[in-house]
């Protein structure tokens, strides 16, 4: 009799899981129950997979509420009504229209108002009456009103408690305090599970109302396939065949082109994925991907396709991915396989500003009834909830703060409030909080997706689903990931402006040949990778380094061993020592030299674990990738999951492996495969790395430029611009007669454009430009204030940071003559054409004259950094220290006192919960060197932020690489601001 039931996806609403609300009704005998969530119909598929495991009749619908009053529930007789119900929400989300009074009429929609609800009711329209509202019924006159009312029995708690965190939640969600929250706001505390029999009790004098209900409940049936299905578009060309005869066309064609066409090996492993493909029903999966990424070809797009995908031939002959898994010996069952428990998906990476093209190109293309973004749920896990419920309990600021700050745990430990805070907080925990947007999942349907969910419109205006990528999996439907990065966005810009700049038109994608050209390899050896993708952070420049990394497959290990995982398990240097003298690497058994020579025996892929299983314990590839995800934490049967660690040692004794090498074995796998990174992953990165290795090492100008374009570095601007006056760039600073909204070049004259200037309204920005070119250059300053209608504050912007040298006046003769121009009343000039020009009187003034320090200091404010001069000479002091860095490796072990310049730092934690810092610093040749802070030095010498900082420490090398690890270190005072003096 329960048809009015709400989970915890009636957001800050309701308090309990679909789990628990399953349990409860099972536990109270309940054989059939509706599930109808405020707007939203999040849980649905979830709600029937939980009731079908139990035995109960699942019945879907939504609750839908204006303003959060209650308008009406509509409960869907079968999946057409939960389409119906879904289309009907989905209209008003995307249209952004409020819900009406009364919705339209459903063919297969029960529609019930509140008691209240006062015009006529159709043929499929119910009353909802609560127990505590049949007194209203009494002398009224019941001929044509029984058979229209309905048992409504909300449910949004499940206990006095429940209700005690509903109304933190409604706290939350009004933002006001818990004593603000009022009756209406709230449920009643009576919205739950009754004990057996108290419902049907409560309405022993009204039976036709139960009798009402039970008859809507059994009419309904949620007529959805059960089991494992796919819900993906079935096929690309409209009959599966022919998706087979196309899918094997392009890749052998794919083939050749990649291979040759008398590569026997390559032409083996094509037609074995090409049969798991069919098989497994991938083929419209692998089409369409081909066909998002033709249309992005057709339009110039670049795009890296990476993740598991990359282990496919397949993939690399219909260029999908630039990874060519023959080579590196990529295992396609990593990708697809029969038994796996989770749909493979091509992660495509394409530039910043071009994925909503392609986004939009996918809509079209497929249809906004079977295409939306994929969704994520957000939950109340951070603990700046903490400070949320603080808020709702009325708690000052000050004490707020001091709940939320860790190091006062010990302090918080017994405080009252705290531990209540806490209580809630744990309660809260796991509760979803609000819906939101995945990075880049894009879901394909063959039915309608409204068949599944109501779409939501986020402020990126595409249609979104209300479930996440774990629940689109459970229902069936297999996610194609459409992401961005700005590394293309440096790759695509870079090619762009060779092109302009210099003529040349760049293949980018002959990845092959830059992976043998020493020059880029040689600067991969030194860590000159500034700008590059995925290979400049300091740590990445060290690691390259260490290695004397210089070739692809060298380059593809250190994009795994980078990671946390690998790095703090004594992997990496493990790796690095073996790389340096592989003849002292241990191999615990032939097997691991054979499969792991080329990383000397240690594992530093998913891969490896894949390997080791296949050849050291006879496993199939298969059971191989299910088992490594076990050791990820990502199988779901534990029982299934020790079969198969039982089949691999098994598997290995029968094969007359030592017992003991089995158990080592197993052990090293087993604590390995938990943060293992995916070589397919790796050999992505290094594609890209060494395109973006190839523009900087020929084309260091326009790299640079685009750097700068793209944003999105690990470095701040000011290093980048430094790097693009070391590429031989004449860097000039903003001008309104040559500068555009971003850097441009011309040659080697590089301009700093308009967008990095603090203050500057993004109106004059585009306005500046759009007016020289449409009517030539700007002549003197009156001319570029009439012809833009700028005002005067941001004239006075523009002045200062040099923008109008082009008029051959000093900044503060500029300043005289914007002020005069204005007048005393500041008056805005107009931007109408003059009948005639009249000149203004031009006044003898006596010389104003500018410091380079005065525009060092303006340049600091509105741009970031000084380019007049540089952070070394702002300093009081001329001491640069004894050293530079190209000398520090003659001085290890000894201490030597060096000038730096701050570019970044590191917090690590140590073992013992101590901190440490690592510090990265340009001397002033304008060469990195890097430092060390180890426990007991940082607190007397912290950093101070951004600086020069002179620094004393003792010189170590490690692999090659020298550092210094800091014995006193301190912040260089600079000369003031002579303006401000």
């Amino acid at each position: 009799m329960y048809i009015n039931v709400h989970s915890q996806y009636s957001l800050r609403f309701g308090t309990m899981s679909i789990e628990k609300i399953v349990d409860e009704a099972q536990a109270r005998g309940i054989n059939q129950i509706a599930l109808t969530d405020i707007n939203n119909s999040t849980g649905i598929m979830e709600f029937m997979r939980e009731c079908d495991k139990r035995g109960i009749k699942p019945i879907a619908g939504i609750e839908f509420r204006r303003d959060k009053k209650l308008l009406y529930v509509g409960i869907a007789r079968n999946r057409e009504g939960m389409k119906e119900l879904n289309d009907f929400l989905t209209f008003h989300n995307l249209e952004q229209v409020p819900l009406p009074d009364q919705p339209p009429v459903f063919n297969n929609v029960y529609v019930i108002y509140p008691f209240n609800y006062s015009l006529g009711l159709r043929n499929n329209e119910f009353f909802g009456i609560r127990f505590d509202e049949l007194h209203l019924l009494h002398n009224r006159d019941l001929i044509n009103l029984k058979d229209k009312l309905i048992a409504l029995q909300p449910v949004f708690i499940s206990d006095k408690l429940e209700y005690r965190l509903h109304e933190y939640l409604r706290g939350i969600d009004l933002n006001t305090l818990l004593t603000m929250v009022t009756d209406d706001d709230k449920c009643c505390r009576t919205d739950m599970f009754l004990p057996p029999g108290q419902l049907e009790a409560n309405f022993t004098r009204h039976s036709y109302i139960l009798d009402n209900t039970r008859n809507l409940m059994n009419s309904c049936v949620m007529d959805y396939q059960r089991g494992k299905v796919k819900l993906n578009r079935k096929s690309y060309t409209g009959n599966k065949l022919d998706d087979k005869q196309l899918l094997e066309k392009l890749a052998i064609k794919g083939m050749i082109d990649r291979y040759g066409k008398d590569n026997k090996e390559a032409l083996k492993k094509v037609k074995h994925e090409l049969k798991v493909i069919y098989e497994l029903d991938f083929c419209s999966y692998f089409l369409i991907t081909w066909d998002i990424l033709r249309f992005a070809s057709e339009q110039g797009y670049y795009h890296v396709g990476r993740g598991s995908g990359a282990n496919s031939t397949v993939a690399y002959c219909l260029r999908i991915t630039d990874v060519d898994p023959i080579e590196l010996d990529l295992y396609f069952e990593r990708f697809l396989n029969a038994q796996r428990t989770s749909p493979p998906d091509f992660d495509l990476d394409f530039s910043w500003d071009e994925r909503e093209d392609v986004q939009d190109y996918i809509f079209k293309r497929y249809g906004r009834e079977h295409t939306a973004l994929l969704g994520t749920m957000t939950t109340f896990k951070d603990r700046s909830v903490i400070r949320e419920i603080g808020k709702v309990m009325g708690l000052p600021k000050a004490e707020i703060d001091g709940f939320t700050d860790r190091s006062q745990s010990a302090v918080n430990r017994n405080n009252d409030t705290f531990k209540k805070i806490l209580a809630i907080y744990e309660m809260m925990g796991n509760m979803p909080n609000q819906r939101s947007i995945h990075a880049g999942g894009v879901l394909i349907s063959e039915e309608p997706i409204t068949y599944y969910t109501a779409l939501d419109l986020p402020p990126k205006g595409m249609p979104v689903v209300q479930w996440d990528m774990y629940e689109a999996e459970l229902i069936g439907f297999d996610k194609y990931d459409i992401l961005s990065q700005r590394g293309i966005g440096h790759i695509k810009e870079a090619v762009r402006l060779v092109e302009e700049n210099q003529r040349q038109k760049i293949d980018i994608h002959d990845v092959k040949a830059f992976m043998k050209d020493p020059n880029l390899n040689e600067r991969l050896k030194t860590g000159n990778t500034i700008g590059c993708f995925y290979i400049e952070s300091p740590a990445m420049r060290q690691l390259l380094t260490k290695l004397a990394c210089d070739t692809y497959l060298v380059l593809v290990a250190a994009s795994s061993i980078i990671r946390p995982g690998v790095a703090s398990s004594g992997m990496m240097s493990t790796y690095i020592r073996h790389h340096h003298n592989p003849e002292k690497a241990n191999y615990l058994h032939p097997v691991m030299k054979e499969q792991l020579k080329e990383t000397y025996g240690v594992m530093v892929y998913q891969e490896d674990v894949i390997k080791i299983c296949i050849h050291f314990a006879g496993m199939d590839g298969t059971d191989a990738d299910i088992l490594r995800r076990g050791m990820s934490g990502k199988y779901r049967s534990k029982i299934e999951f020790e079969k198969l660690v039982e089949r691999f040692k098994e598997g290995a004794k029968a094969l007359g492996r030592p017992n003991e090498i089995v158990e080592e074995v197993w052990r090293q796998v087993s604590s390995f495969a938990g943060y293992s990174f995916s070589k397919a992953h790796s050999a992505s990165f290094a594609v890209e790395s060494y395109q973006s290795l190839y523009l900087k090492t020929y084309y260091p100008i326009e790299f640079m430029v685009a750097v700068l374009n793209n944003y999105g570095g690990f470095y701040t601007r000011w290093l980048y611009v430094e790097e693009l006056k070391k590429a031989g760039a004449i860097v000039h600073l903003p001008c309104v007669n040559h500068s555009t909204q971003v850097v441009s070049i011309v040659g080697k004259e590089a301009y700093l454009g308009f967008i990095g200037i603090q203050g500057l309204e993004i109106k004059f920005i585009e306005l500046i430009t759009n007016e020289r070119n449409k009517n030539g250059l700007y002549v003197n300053l009156e001319n570029f204030i009439k012809r833009t209608g700028i005002g005067l504050e941001q004239t006075i912007t523009l002045i200062r940071v040099g923008a109008l040298r082009f008029t051959g006046k000093s900044k503060k003769a500029l300043l005289w003559d914007v002020h005069l121009l204005f007048g005393a009343a500041k008056a805005k000039p107009t931007n109408h054409a003059e009948l005639f020009v009249v000149e203004n009187k031009d006044y003898s003034m006596p010389e104003l004259i500018n410091t380079k320090l005065e525009d060092a200091y303006h340049e600091l404010e509105l741009l970031g950094f000084p380019l007049s001069l540089s952070s070394f000479d702002l300093l009081h002091t001329s001491y640069r220290g004894e050293i530079k860095t190209k000398d520090l490796k003659k001085y290890v072990g000894q201490t030597i006192k060096l000038a730096g310049m701050y570019v970044c730092e590191k917090t690590v934690h140590t073992k013992n919960n101590k901190k440490m810092w690592f510090g990265t610093f340009l001397d002033t040749e304008g060469s990195f060197f890097d430092t060390t802070h180890f426990p007991n030095s940082t607190p007397n010498y912290p950093f101070r932020g951004t600086g020069c900082y002179l620094i004393m420490g003792k010189v170590v090398e490690d692999f090659g690489f020298p550092s210094i690890e800091i014995q006193k270190f301190a912040k260089l005072p600079i000369l003031s601001n002579p303006v401000m003096d």
